[in-house]
């Protein structure tokens, strides 16, 4: 094969690691954005984090310091690409080699309820943040390369949920996004995938379940009907996500690019 030998094995060990490397993750002061953090500073990455809630971002810092590696934090309205922009410059001269867009919103509301104001919210969160922040990385790095993991949803594939057309329209832009890229910077060294969850075990979907407790039938008929197609019949931890997205930076999969990485318990294969 050109350009490679058969039997070149690395070990293992080298393979997964993330030292001397180092990654920036948005929506990481919780769930699946945290437990990413947490499984990259395991594996030896200095750590950019970002997100809205300050408190948050306070104590996963603290979380991570028997890593022992560096930790920053950001507090970064990814609404607004003025906050993307700075965040940016704030980081010239030593971008991260690894971006992990997770950060992402889903508020419910019926479609035709659906006005300028809350649409463009939804957008900029979940598309045009990722949108601007893989522009940032790739200008900045062009003669570099570098890994960029964004975040996708199973709602965009296969709709469940009632009331999260905007979302779903959003995650279905982010894999699109990602996918063109990948085929279009991968020349460049640019390694760019998406991980697709299912149903997590979040902040977010307890609050969910909060509403199934008070007889949402609508909630109670999404949950059941989630339960019933998929085959492993719970829902997924953030963790089990974390591990996916650190395969994804590593050098196990340094030969996967533009791949939609489905972390959904076979919901979408049932």
């Amino acid at each position: 094969m050109m350009g490679s030998k058969i039997d070149d094995l690395v070990p293992l060990e080298e393979l997964i690691s993330l030292r001397e490397k180092t990654a920036l993750i948005t929506g990481s002061a919780t769930g699946i954005g945290k437990a990413i953090a947490r499984r990259f500073a395991e594996a030896g990455a200095n750590l950019e984090l970002v997100d809205i809630n300050e408190k948050g971002l306070d104590e996963v810092k603290g979380e991570l310091e028997s890593y022992c590696v560096r930790v920053n934090i950001h507090i970064v309205d990814l609404s607004k690409k003025a906050q993307i922009d700075s965040l940016w410059e704030g980081l010239s001269g030593k971008e991260p080699d690894i971006l992990v867009n997770n950060a992402g919103i889903y508020p419910s509301k019926s479609f035709l309820d659906v006005d300028e104001v809350f649409l463009d919210k939804v957008m900029g969160v979940n598309l045009e943040s990722v949108f601007w922040m893989c522009q940032q990385m790739i200008r900045r790095r062009l003669k570099k390369g570098g890994i960029i993991i964004n975040m996708g949803s199973i709602e965009a594939v296969m709709p469940l949920k009632e009331g999260l057309s905007h979302y779903d329209a959003s995650k279905a832009g982010v894999m699109v996004l990602s996918r063109a890229l990948a085929s279009e910077y991968g020349k460049h060294g640019f390694r760019i995938n998406v991980l697709v969850p299912g149903g997590i075990w979040t902040s977010g979907t307890k609050s969910l379940a909060l509403e199934a407790i008070k007889l949402n039938m609508n909630v109670v008929k999404s949950g059941i009907e989630y339960d019933m197609r998929t085959p492993l019949r719970r829902l997924g931890k953030p963790d089990e996500v974390a591990r996916m997205a650190l395969v994804l930076a590593s050098d196990l999969s340094s030969y996967v690019n533009g791949a939609l990485i489905v972390v959904d318990g076979g919901f979408l294969s049932a």
